[in-house]
């Protein structure tokens, strides 16, 4: 008789831990069972479009993390400025776009560890007689809205930047980049892959030598969500160690 007590105890406590372990699970993501990431599509090689598939460097990374923690992946498109209050919001689990690592944006999200490093460089046309940073004083600039490219350039000259009133923001850089095209700007500060990208496409643009900013990119995460972040760090490093987050960069950006 005290056997099968026992037993019965044993089969509730069992019971008891599996519920509490759905529990947690489910409650650590927004949609049980699928892992929601904000990005802005528009952002080649990281995230693009092609066809009516979200593609890209942070695209594989999510579904790869995604595997690692059981989950599907449902990829939102917005603009780059909402993707923090989405995740603050918690409208959205985590946001993948790009997205360097800051004082300001640590405020109000919590970070990944880094999975990528981005350079911040500066468009130009070929025959601009733009050739340093130091000339960009006075010059009108075009960046994407609330991108680090946008934070410091709209910076006080004091304060390294080049004043808010000689910046145009765009929602995309395409935009910004056909702004250079139409003379409505005369520079374009962006990170180097997409850089890359839109000068490939559009003729007459080229890229400066001396680069504006290094960078590394994170996922950002609620601050309430420390068991959601905890498990992406775990997927990250795992995935790191078993070479496939460098599989995936340099697919989209191989070696020169």
């Amino acid at each position: 008789m005290k056997k099968r007590l026992f037993s019965i105890a044993l089969v509730a406590v069992m019971t008891v831990a599996l519920l509490c372990s759905c529990g947690k699970q489910e409650g650590m993501t927004v949609t049980k069972g699928v892992l929601t990431m904000a990005t802005n599509a528009y952002f080649p090689p990281y995230e693009y479009y092609e066809g009516e598939q979200i593609v890209g460097i942070d695209a594989e990374i999510a579904k790869a993390v995604a595997d690692k923690l059981g989950l599907e992946l449902k990829i939102e498109d917005m603009e780059f400025d909402s993707i923090i209050t989405a995740v603050q919001t918690g409208k959205v689990d985590i946001g993948l776009a790009g997205m360097t690592v800051t004082d300001e944006r640590k405020v109000t999200v919590n970070f990944s560890d880094t999975y990528a490093t981005g350079i911040q460089v500066v468009i130009v046309k070929e025959d601009s007689d733009i050739k340093s940073l130091d000339d960009l004083q006075g010059k009108k600039i075009g960046v994407q809205l609330a991108t680090t490219g946008d934070i410091y350039a709209s910076a006080s000259p004091e304060k390294g930047g080049y004043g808010e009133e000689n910046v145009e923001k765009y929602n995309k850089g395409a935009d910004a980049v056909m702004a250079l095209k139409n003379d409505k700007v005369q520079a374009v500060i962006i990170d180097n892959e997409p850089a890359k990208n839109f000068v490939a496409a559009n003729e007459g643009l080229r890229i400066l030598e001396t680069e504006y900013a290094v960078e590394d990119y994170a996922a950002c995460i609620n601050k309430q969500n420390e068991e959601l972040l905890t498990e992406v760090n775990k997927a990250l490093a795992e995935l790191k160690a078993d070479g496939t987050l460098q599989k995936i960069i340099d697919k989209y950006i191989p070696a020169n």
